[in-house]
Order: structure tokens, then C-alpha cells, then sequence
């Protein structure tokens, strides 16, 4: 479900291609730089884990290690000079049943915690677009709705 590109390459790639429609300095620093940035993705990944519609997805998860993984999922595409160290996106998924719907409300979520976070706009946009560029590796589903049966027979086939 990834490209033909290596784990780091993949995510690497789609960071520096989101990134470029952004006519900012570095992103990391104009977030606040780690302090603040760590903050945000913590209180998002709390977040995630007790939602309703998602959290069921993170019920065996480490939280602390998903906080990790995301903050340098961040970190590395606003430019911090940290690189991702997880395992490939779309293999991490490949086994979840995750539907076009679950993808929205995921982004739902992080766009609400950076608006309470009051997130510069071109850096929301900026990591809204990033977490779009995203989404292949996470549901071969582009658009919101959800259809379980189809989600369940797709992870099956794997």
C-alpha cells in the first residue's frame, strides 16, 4: 500500500512534497519547537484514545510509544531535523479495518486541537495537508463514508 520508495523515503518524501506548498521559514520553530509541539500531539493522541469512533482502533496500543511516533511524524515535516522511526505507515495499517470515516474523524480531532492549541493558520493548513497526503497509506477509502463489510473483507485479503 506504500510506494516504491523505502519506510523512511515514504513518509520522508510526502512531508518534504506537503511541505513545499508552504512559503515559511522552519515550521518548527514558528510551532514553538519541541516543548510546544510535544504538547500538542500529546493532548491530540489522548484525544484519539478516547474517542468514541477511533479509540477502539488504539485499545492494545502504547500510548506514550504512539505519542513518540507521531510527535516525529510532525517534528520531521515541519523541519526539525528529526527523522521518523516507526514502522512504514501503510504497513502499520495494512491490518486495520480503517474507513474513510475513521480517517476524517482522526483529522477532525487533530484540526480541533490545534485550533484550541491556536496553531499559527499556515501551519495548521500545513499539517492538515500533510495528514491528507497521508491518507493512502492509512484507507484506499478517499472519501467519508463508512462501509464496514468492505473494510473487513480488504484487511481479510492481506
Amino acid at each position: 500500500m506504500g510506494s516504491a520508495l523505502g519506510p523512511k523515503q515514504d513518509v520522508g518524501s510526502r512531508a518534504l512534497a506537503a511541505r513545499n506548498d508552504v512559503a515559511v521559514g522552519n515550521l518548527f520553530e514558528k510551532i514553538g519547537g519541541e516543548s510546544r509541539l510535544r504538547l500538542i500531539i500529546s493532548a491530540f493522541i489522548d484525544r484519539v484514545f478516547e474517542d468514541r469512533m477511533i479509540g477502539f482502533f488504539f485499545r492494545n496500543a502504547d500510548r506514550q510509544r504512539i505519542k513518540e511516533l507521531e510527535y516525529q511524524l510532525a517534528a520531521e515535516f515541519l523541519g526539525a531535523g528529526i527523522e521518523y522511526q516507526g514502522r512504514p505507515l501503510g504497513k502499520v495499517h495494512a491490518n486495520h479495518p480503517i474507513m474513510g470515516g475513521h480517517f476524517a474523524r482522526r483529522r477532525q480531532i487533530f484540526k480541533e486541537t490545534l485550533e484550541f492549541y491556536q496553531v499559527d493558520e499556515s501551519i495548521k493548513a500545513a499539517l492538515l495537508n500533510h495528514t491528507d497526503s497521508l491518507r493512502p497509506l492509512i484507507t484506499p477509502e478517499a472519501g467519508s463514508n463508512c462501509d464496514p463489510l468492505a473494510a473487513r473483507e480488504r484487511v481479510n485479503r492481506r
